[in-house]
């Protein structure tokens, strides 16, 4: 992964000649490199470079993806700047003002999609790198029952979900919602909650603030990924969505065009799929890769 420069080498000269060339007053003093000579920037540059990476992830990636980034770190030598977790949108937008990203994971096709449109990230290194499922969660220990997607009209109190102006995971909500009559729209952000549950909708800015919610007792339930039950204390699950009530979800990654450390973004992206310990790390917090 890394340029190596190699040292230039040098012949040495023999006493017969150095006293031909004129060198023999030399005698006693340091030998001095030839005039121009670039041995000390050669030494210098022939250690490694140490490369640090930009990340933005989706949010629902913040417990996982450090784990990671650590084991990748112990591994290569590979440092991260202090990766960004936010919802996915939000994450685009910043890249659409100028921030420098090497890598970029959302929790959407869509999001990723809007990167590629606005010429964000490299197209061709694109992956498809997790999957997860949408769950309706409530309190640990709550009676909060809900045995169907409908049932969240009926609960008394409010129910977090994400704006799906900026959170995947509240788009595929209220796709699950619009599967049974509660949301208007088919595309989870083109429409309006029906009378029934718009009063109790409590928008979150991204999913992890959705779980907040609910674990501090502000929301009876709320949709959130499965994952993020792994990440939050005192929430459990209600019930699962099934997968035929929204879009698949899909985490792409790809590199950020801006990126001035392609090939290592790219090297870092490979290494979460394929290595053992960290598919072990994304099954511990619930995420699945894609196939």
């Amino acid at each position: 992964m890394f340029d190596m420069v190699s040292r230039r080498g040098f012949v040495s000269l023999s006493a017969v000649a150095a006293a031909g060339l004129g060198l023999a007053g030399c005698s006693g003093s340091k030998t001095s490199e030839p005039a121009g000579s670039d041995v000390g920037s050669a030494k210098a540059s022939s250690k490694k470079e140490t490369v640090e990476l930009q990340v933005f992830a989706a949010n629902s990636l913040e417990k996982a993806l450090p784990e990671v980034q650590e084991l990748y770190t112990d591994q290569t030598g590979t440092t991260f700047a202090d990766t960004q977790f936010k919802a996915s949108g939000d994450l685009v937008e910043q890249m659409k003002a100028g921030a420098t990203v090497d890598v970029l994971i959302t929790a959407s096709k869509g999001t990723m999609d809007d990167a590629e449109t606005a010429e964000l990230v490299d197209t061709d290194t694109r992956e498809d790198m997790f999957v997860n499922d949408l769950v309706i969660i409530r309190a640990e220990g709550s009676d909060t029952k809900v045995e169907a997607i409908a049932d969240v009209a009926n609960l008394d109190g409010k129910i977090a979900i994400g704006d799906a102006k900026t959170v995947p995971a509240g788009k595929y909500a209220n796709q699950a919602l619009a599967s049974v009559g509660l949301y208007t729209g088919t595309e989870g952000d083109d429409g309006e909650y029906a009378p029934e549950l718009a009063d109790k909708v409590a928008l979150a800015d991204k999913v992890g603030t959705a779980a907040s919610y609910v674990s501090t007792g502000d929301c009876v339930a709320g949709f959130v990924y499965s994952s993020d039950i792994f990440r939050y204390d005192d929430i459990e699950e209600a019930f699962v969505c099934p997968e035929d009530s929204h879009k698949p979800i899909v985490y792409p990654g790809a590199v950020a065009d801006s990126s001035e450390h392609a090939d290592e973004a790219k090297a870092f992206i490979d290494f979460c799929l394929t290595n053992k310990k960290a598919q072990k790390i994304w099954a511990k917090y619930g995420f699945e890769l894609s196939e």
